[in-house]
């Protein structure tokens, strides 16, 4: 059997995009970060935001305060995901993080800047909005408009649990331990096994560090 492709979304899935745009927000509003609530909809319209005003702000973080390169990564993302390497899955990092006009260069490279950072492995990483046009055997994705273009190809789509998906059904991941859970299920049921960590290999994404040290 050949391997398993899992695509990986970024902003909402590994990184913590709420946490980070609420740091912008709150600086540029000059407010405390708390008075801002996370239980959001897509466009932050909690906030006060339209879809003009959240991509200024949006632009405002990613280009002055460098959000996409200082942002929190959700709890065990990076361990999960060095499991699911580690037992021959595919890791495809597909993301759309290019809608902000010139500011490419700094975005791609404040995103590998961050994967790295927080040692996300993969293997492919699209930039890219038309997520259907990027082959993958499953999906993590949390945005809602991708998730139902991705299911009406035909396509197995883990929600990754925010508050503005929450009216999807299917499979869902409240965090990445459940993601890991569904996945392994999902390989399973294609008719591959799931190995889990690999004899040889030290689990864990610090086990560059650990080299060293010794």
């Amino acid at each position: 059997m050949s391997e398993f492709v899992l695509g990986v979304d970024l902003d909402g899935v590994c990184a913590d995009y709420t946490s980070g745009f609420r740091d912008v927000a709150a600086c540029e509003w000059s407010v405390e970060a708390a008075s801002l609530t996370t239980e959001v909809s897509w466009d932050f319209a909690e906030w006060g935001l339209d879809r003009t005003a959240f991509l200024d702000l949006h632009r405002t973080g990613v280009l002055e305060h460098r959000m996409f390169r200082e942002m929190p990564a959700l709890p065990d993302c990076s361990d999960a995901l060095w499991r699911l390497s580690d037992a021959g899955i595919w890791i495809r990092v597909i993301t759309h993080r290019l809608v902000t006009n010139w500011g490419h260069a700094t975005i791609v490279s404040d995103t590998v800047e961050w994967l790295d950072r927080c040692r996300i492995p993969y293997r492919d990483l699209c930039f890219l909005g038309r997520k259907v046009e990027v082959q993958a055997d499953a999906y993590i994705e949390d945005a809602p408009h991708n998730i139902e273009a991705l299911r009406s190809g035909g396509n197995t789509v883990i929600v990754f649990d925010q508050p503005y998906n929450r009216h999807l059904d299917g499979h869902r991941a409240h965090d990445w331990t459940e993601a890991e859970e569904i996945v392994a299920g999902l390989v399973e049921s294609s008719g591959g096994t799931y190995a889990g960590q690999l004899p040889g290999l030290d689990a864990g994404a610090d086990r560059l560090d650990r080299h060293k040290r010794r």
